[in-house]
């Protein structure tokens, strides 16, 4: 109840302050687990991607947002949990894949952390890896926009257009390599990322 409230709390906000618009809403499962793969290019995403997916989202965080009592118990209430990064967090991996196997959505940016390009870097393996165990779709997702409205180390939000694409689910084959469908996944969001800004 308190992801919906805020959900729909968000999509009044988006809407007047950016107006905010969703795309490609049919290629969202309806139900089952699957991964949403993402550019990141502001501390906006995150939210934006909650707002446009009609079904709740699981996140990580970097494990250090969760010392202050108050903000984990918040985070946990919106189905966030921590993750050490720069490491091989064995204990978050599995987390991530008990709440896949129970059929919920995972966001992940498979270019770890925010960059001005959003779609230009080498992604990380990990996206191909959880997917292939699991067994889940990967729906790819281009956000358009969050870069001018919070542009990386700056304190104010300005009301830029912003908008959210997703695109058609990839699964994983067989015989392909982790970094491979990594790689196919960033080859989707560039696609779609043409189609957003025209290319």
């Amino acid at each position: 109840m308190f992801y919906s409230f805020l959900r729909s709390l968000g999509i009044i906000i988006f809407k007047i302050l950016f107006r905010f618009q969703v795309r490609g809403l049919k290629y969202i499962p309806e139900k089952g687990g699957f991964i949403l793969a993402s550019n990141h290019a502001s501390y906006l995403d995150p939210i934006l991607l909650g707002i446009a997916c009609r079904r709740p989202l699981n996140y990580m965080a970097k494990k250090e947002l969760f010392h202050n009592r108050l903000l984990s118990i918040f985070f946990l209430k919106i189905n966030i949990f921590p993750v050490k990064r720069d490491s091989a967090d064995i204990k978050a991996l599995k987390e991530a894949m008990r709440r896949l196997k129970m059929g919920g959505a995972l966001v992940l940016f498979p270019e770890g952390s925010r960059r001005f390009d959003s779609t230009s870097g080498e992604p990380y393996p990990g996206v191909g890896f959880l997917s292939a165990k699991v067994g889940v779709p990967i729906v790819p997702a281009f956000i358009k926009g969050t870069q001018e409205a919070w542009p990386k180390n700056t304190r104010l939000i300005r009301p830029k257009k912003i908008s959210v694409t997703f695109g058609k689910k990839i699964s994983y084959e067989k015989g392909v390599s982790y970094q491979e469908i990594a790689q196919l996944i960033m080859a989707s969001i560039r696609e779609l990322s043409c189609q957003a800004v025209g290319c």
